[in-house]
């Protein structure tokens, strides 16, 4: 599987049949570069600006909208969790949510705008995911106290934090060291931009991979 970072909560997922980009943002909005992705499946985990810009990404894609249930798109399976992107049941910044989906044999979960914790329903299909990625930029999303939970919670092998503060961004995000603060510096990794891997390479692996733009 292939992994790629646009900045903010944007991911582009690839394997050998198909390409996925998660929560895609046009760049100029939010003051970064835009993502240079094509795809054939486009996933947006809520309806807000900076992760619903489908025009951003190229390629004959289909595209889906904070939905939520089973779905097969082309031969890509994925199961969208109900999740809110506040703490107020979606009344105050609506619905968000959460994907996964296997590749390679490798089971993603992908938070998206997630702004509390979710049902026990839910945490328990998400418990023990390989890799899990969660925003830590506390802007419309959880404060770092419910995220630090979520994540002892899911006990995902491998954490991502997104949404964070980097250069030229406009949005009010908490800086990644908020989310690395307490823990344990060995277990992060900054793996860069982009990266390779088969489920072995999670075999042994336990701890926080930091993706670079």
């Amino acid at each position: 599987m292939f992994i790629r970072w646009h900045g903010y909560s944007c991911f582009e997922f690839a394997d050998s049949n198909h390409r996925v980009v998660v929560d895609p943002h046009d760049g100029k909005s939010i003051g970064i570069w835009p993502p240079a992705a094509s795809a054939d499946i486009v996933l947006s985990s809520h309806n807000s600006y900076d992760r619903n810009a489908f025009r951003a990404i190229k390629g004959n894609h289909k595209d889906f909208l904070a939905v939520i249930g089973y779905f097969n798109e082309r031969g890509f399976c994925f199961h969208a969790l109900p999740s809110f992107s506040d703490q107020c049941y979606g009344a105050e910044r609506g619905a968000n949510s959460i994907y996964m989906f296997v590749m390679d044999g490798i089971r993603i979960a992908c938070a998206g705008c997630l702004g509390d914790i979710p049902v026990p329903e839910v945490l328990a299909q998400l418990h023990h995911a390989d890799i899990l990625f969660v925003p830590v930029g506390e802007y419309g999303t959880m404060p770092m106290a419910q995220v630090n939970t979520f994540v002892r919670m899911v006990d995902a092998k491998v954490v991502v934090p997104t949404d964070f503060r980097i250069g030229g961004i406009t949005l009010p995000l908490s800086p990644l060291a908020a989310f690395t603060r307490g823990r344990n510096a060995d277990d992060f990794v900054h793996v860069g931009n982009e990266m390779e891997l088969l489920a072995d390479d999670l075999t042994d692996f336990t701890g926080y991979w930091i993706f670079d733009r």
